[in-house]
């Protein structure tokens, strides 16, 4: 666990390759450099962990163990130290602390967006963290840069977004999309907050969720070439960032949807994954998949936090277009999903047997 304290920034300049970062991405990765506290004995890592975690040791010894036996000493200030602990993935080896010893983890994906924005022709983050003010924009950014659903899409792709992406203020009560228009841009709130509502067949407004700082919305009626099925109004004065409908599908869509067959979404719900049907209520008592469940895809940002998190989903509909938006959704709140290709319209009678 993270006792609070941030790692020395004289120490974090040693380390290889965040030494490597300019002054804005290191200032980004240090305010992430938490200092963990080792007992002697504990291991910080095994052989075959899949953890997507850079681990250094800033003092103390850790004993690196392969599985043959053979085993090497890691030293805190030693020029090894300088590296990522075993940076192999999955792991080869078992890293257990010697002594009590200090760490410091980073995820490796936002560490390896931080490297390829480095290295990239073209804009500079500093040119796109600042707006006409001067003001640091980084708070929404990380938020973004740590959401589970953009570390899947390439590094080249997160710039290029940040780089086409207009800013729009807005005002306290100001309407952003409304239940029923076309869908053409994809929103993320750089300041502000937001209401989500729906209104029913009898007319009554139903709020369905608050969006603050970070949050992103919009993605519903562009993944599934809908309507838009709710309505997003401003409860404070703020500022949006917009990604037009092109650049959506070009730069985020694809990376962010893994597709599935019927018989391979079989063989996953043999080994744990849920079917998961995002129509209707009626569409689903109608001719859902036997032992999936049910959650309409307008009702799906309120219900999410009520799936488990360490499950796969394996997400479905008709034709694959609510489904993936639905799957875009929960891949944002980190869920691991799939999307049946073509939707229960292209498998046929061997559908009913899916479960």
């Amino acid at each position: 666990m993270a006792d609070g304290q941030l790692v020395d920034k004289n120490i974090l300049k040693t380390l290889v390759p965040p030494n490597a970062l300019n002054a804005e991405n290191f200032q980004e990765l240090a305010g992430k450099a938490y200092v963990e506290e080792i007992a002697a004995g504990k291991t910080i890592f095994k052989a075959g962990d899949v953890d997507r975690k850079t681990v250094y040791l800033l003092d103390g010894e850790v004993a690196l163990s392969e599985e043959n036996g053979q085993t090497t000493t890691v030293r805190g200030g030693s020029d090894a130290a300088k590296h990522p602990l075993g940076n192999q993935q999955p792991r080869k080896h078992t890293a257990r602390a010697r002594s009590a010893c200090r760490i410091t983890r980073f995820d490796s994906d936002l560490l390896d967006i931080l490297l390829t924005w480095d290295q990239l022709s073209g804009i500079e983050v500093n040119e796109i963290q600042v707006d006409e003010d001067g003001d640091d924009d980084s708070d929404w950014m990380t938020r973004i840069l740590q959401s589970q659903a953009f570390l899947q899409v390439p590094p080249a792709n997160i710039q290029q977004m940040f780089m086409r992406m207009q800013e729009v203020p807005m005002r306290a009560g100001e309407v952003v999309i409304r239940q029923g228009d076309d869908g053409d841009y994809y929103y993320i709130i750089k300041h502000g907050r937001a209401k989500v509502t729906r209104a029913s067949k009898t007319g009554a407004e139903l709020t369905l969720a608050t969006l603050k700082d970070g949050d992103a919305f919009g993605e519903e009626a562009l993944l599934s070439e809908a309507k838009r099925n709710a309505t997003i109004t401003m409860e404070s004065d703020g500022v949006l960032m917009r990604l037009s409908k092109e650049d959506f599908n070009a730069l985020l869509k694809e990376p962010m949807l893994s597709w599935i067959s019927l018989e391979d979404a079989q063989r996953r719900v043999g080994e744990g994954a849920r079917l998961l049907d995002v129509r209707l209520e009626s569409e689903h008592s109608n001719n859902g998949l036997p032992d999936s469940m049910n959650i309409p895809l307008f009702m799906l940002r309120l219900k999410a936090d009520s799936l488990a998190p360490d499950v796969p989903y394996i997400v479905y509909c008709d034709t694959g277009r609510r489904s993936s938006a639905a799957a875009f959704l929960l891949s944002e709140r980190g869920f691991e999903t799939y999307v049946l290709q073509g939707g229960l319209l292209e498998q046929g009678p061997t559908a009913e047997s899916a479960a």
